[in-house]
């Protein structure tokens, strides 16, 4: 199946992903005649660890939770991605199997990118080589400061340092995972973190609303 990229009623993958962005449209077109389009159910793998890693995955609808297990078992939830940003990257440049699984947290569908023709529009078009290499320097920033915080800094602190983070401008967060794979990716358990968020609102410094949405009212007691 087709991405179906002339379709002008709705955006594509193609379009809004940003490592597409400064492409034109006949370019695109270019990038369409390699893409194929799938569907996953909400729970269903996308893909899974040890798969040989071929192709470039672009979310178009839905949200995917990309993760690593321990060899005792544990999940470590490495990030949350929804329309517009894409997966399977690193199998472009290491010839080697895929070493995280993505699930799909809601219904979702998936552009399928052919890996190795993908790589040839990168020579021919730089700037789609430059725009990943962007994607992956800010992913790397990110790991590196989450590894620091798990090393250095205690439950309390690594709570309120992800809370600052999330929240917008009004100090409104809504949750793109649920609190367990949350508490996974910030390296604790659901019940350390579901006590200590309890903790914070019986201080005043947030308010949980619902399952997804909490809200900060004291940001200078998290800093």
């Amino acid at each position: 199946m087709g991405c179906s990229c002339t379709n002008k009623r709705e955006k594509t993958c193609i379009e809004i992903v940003p490592i597409f962005s400064n492409l034109n449209y006949d370019e695109m077109l270019e990038v369409a005649g390699i893409t194929n389009s799938r569907e996953y159910k909400k729970g269903e793998m996308i893909y899974m660890a040890g798969d040989r890693g071929e192709s470039l995955f672009v979310i178009h609808k839905g949200k995917v939770k990309i993760t690593r297990f321990s060899e005792t078992g544990k999940e470590q939830v490495i990030r949350v991605l929804g329309p517009g940003e894409f997966m399977g990257e690193l199998s472009l440049f290491v010839h080697e199997n895929l070493i995280d699984n993505a699930e799909a947290l809601e219904d979702t569908t998936v552009c399928v990118i052919n890996g190795e023709k993908l790589k040839g529009l990168m020579v021919k078009y730089p700037t789609i080589a430059l725009k990943v290499l962007e994607e992956l320097s800010s992913r790397l920033g990110k790991a590196e400061n989450l590894i620091e915080h798990l090393g250095i800094h205690n439950v309390e602190t690594r709570i309120a340092e992800t809370l600052l983070n999330l929240a917008d401008e009004n100090g409104e967060i809504i949750l793109k995972m649920s609190k367990g794979d949350l508490a996974s990716h910030i390296g604790m358990s659901q019940e350390t973190l579901s006590r200590k968020l309890s903790y914070f609102q019986d201080m005043g410094w947030i308010k949980l609303v619902g399952h997804r949405k909490i809200i900060i009212l004291d940001r200078n007691s998290l800093i």
